[in-house]
């Protein structure tokens, strides 16, 4: 995969990335977001593909970006498909400030080191090309405003977007309420980009942390004869979340 031109991590984090503050919008589901969209990149590439709602490696070579390829190298060594929600919902450590490191070597953003309180060191972030963070918006704006289908990238970066919550950092107040409905349902429009935005917010509902229950969890009787209502898929491991392998993503 060639620098010419950004990966969709890239362009979330420069769309989350507020130009009067330097600081990105929805920090907290912003890293959920990215892990996402290391999914949606692998796919774009053909190196991953959806399983039901989980995801499988179809072409396991390297893409020439290191950081997508530490995150197919581990799902590589899963061996089974994982589900979306588990992978996206392990710890980020780290992952966002990655992003934001790589977008400084290759110059689309500026770190502004200042301080808070005047004691404790902070840092800053100016993109340095506008002209790249009004494209990227650009193309979710007229996606909105025409109703045409966007091609699958930017169909995902909407999904992905709407899925942080930067629906309202985009389009806010009362007078941006029916763009952010309109970016909303983007999401309809990539099944790849549909599957991981349901899963970041499936994440931040706390969906991930409960897990399938069957009938020894209910603790009710199940009648001779008849199959409890739910039921685990046969064949199908529960897939269990690794820590280890979420962090080392993000170095």
């Amino acid at each position: 995969m060639g620098r010419s031109r950004r990966t969709l991590p890239e362009e979330l984090l420069l769309l989350a990335l507020d130009p009067a503050t330097g600081t990105t919008a929805q920090p907290q589901s912003l890293d959920l977001g990215l892990a996402g969209a290391q999914l949606v990149e692998l796919a774009l590439a053909g190196r991953i593909a959806p399983d039901g709602d989980r995801i499988a490696v179809v072409v396991p070579r390297p893409t020439g970006d290191p950081t997508l390829d530490c995150a197919l190298e581990l799902l590589r060594r899963r061996g089974a498909p994982v589900r979306a929600v588990h992978w996206i919902g392990g710890p980020r450590l780290g992952l966002r400030q990655t992003y934001l490191s790589h977008l400084e070597r290759c110059g689309m953003v500026a770190a502004v080191p200042g301080q808070m309180c005047g004691v404790l060191p902070t840092t800053r972030y100016q993109a340095t090309d506008t002209a790249i963070s009004r494209e990227i918006r650009g193309r979710l704006d007229s996606a909105i405003r025409t109703g045409v289908p966007p091609d699958p990238r930017t169909a995902a970066l909407a999904a992905l977007a709407h899925a942080v919550g930067l629906g309202k950092h985009l389009y806010p107040g009362n007078e941006g309420r029916s763009s952010r409905s309109r970016l909303r349902d983007l999401i309809r429009h990539d099944p790849m980009g549909g599957l991981v935005a349901h899963a970041v917010m499936d994440v931040q509902n706390g969906a991930a942390a409960q897990p399938r229950r069957g009938p020894a969890a209910t603790g009710r009787p199940v009648a001779p004869g008849v199959r409890p209502a739910v039921e685990p898929a046969r064949g199908v491991p529960m897939q269990p979340r690794h820590g280890s392998m979420a962090r080392a993503v993000a170095h």
